[in-house]
């Protein structure tokens, strides 16, 4: 690696998290009005959408997002995609118009100063707690039922480099049978070659995203959990397989 390359990754990393901190610090009343009650989560959405475009922009990344089906800002879904960059929450927010709130590991809470507004506005879950995993169920049922979506990231990390899709786990599914919501598949093909996890990789350039055909829920049960499991799978994976070949 020569000396350019290092000290160009290495700021573009530090760049990252100052394009995260600015927008949070300039608009710091505001976001904190915004999180002051739960019916006011609209107007923090859409605070969040906008730190979320400043952020791709200013890292030099530009979307492209095609749609099979558009929602209906009345309505609650269940939103769902593979999860290979920190750059995948962004990306979801520029992707959704319709509010609504993550489930997502505790350990973002720590993050400085995006964990302070992580830790109230979305459902944390500490995977390796029980306890933690049935309290999602209880606190977005109280989200769905105020009219917000949720989103997740079924495959409950990031996966190893060379993994293309890791197999879903049950959470997301087990959520929109139980509400009888619809299940929206979207598929990230460019954020692990944007910005990985990799320090020394990652660069400027498109963001391609698919919004799949919603999975209706409505008359299913729990029995019917796997199944759709594997439907949402399988059209993202294929989705990826057809990115990757364009490439």
């Amino acid at each position: 690696m020569n000396v350019f390359k290092y000290f160009f990754w290495i700021f573009y990393r530090v760049w990252f998290y100052l394009l995260v901190s600015l927008p949070i610090i300039v608009l710091l009343p505001l976001l904190i009005i915004s999180i002051l009650k739960e019916s006011w989560y609209p107007f923090f959405f859409r605070l969040a959408r906008f730190w979320a475009r400043f952020i791709l922009i200013g890292m030099g990344f530009y979307w492209i997002i095609e749609r099979e089906q558009k929602t209906q800002l009345e309505s609650s879904y269940m939103f769902i995609a593979n999860h290979t960059s920190m750059t995948d929450i962004m990306l979801m927010l520029v992707t959704v118009k319709n509010p609504f709130v993550f489930v997502g590991k505790k350990e973002l809470a720590k993050i400085p100063l995006f964990g302070f507004f992580y830790k109230r506005t979305c459902i944390l879950v500490d995977r390796d707690s029980l306890k933690s995993r049935h309290g999602v169920f209880e606190r977005a049922q109280k989200r769905l039922e105020s009219g917000l979506s949720i989103c997740i990231f079924p495959e409950g990390g990031v996966p190893d480099q060379d993994v293309v899709l890791d197999q879903f786990k049950d959470g997301a599914f087990r959520l929109a049978i139980n509400h009888q919501i619809p299940v929206v598949p979207i598929t990230f093909a460019d954020n692990k070659k944007r910005y990985p996890f990799e320090i020394f990789n990652g660069g400027p350039g498109k963001m391609r995203v698919h919004v799949h055909k919603f999975l209706e829920t409505q008359g299913m049960t729990l029995q019917d959990c796997k199944e759709l499991k594997e439907t949402a799978r399988n059209l993202i994976l294929n989705q990826l397989n057809k990115f990757h070949a364009e490439d």
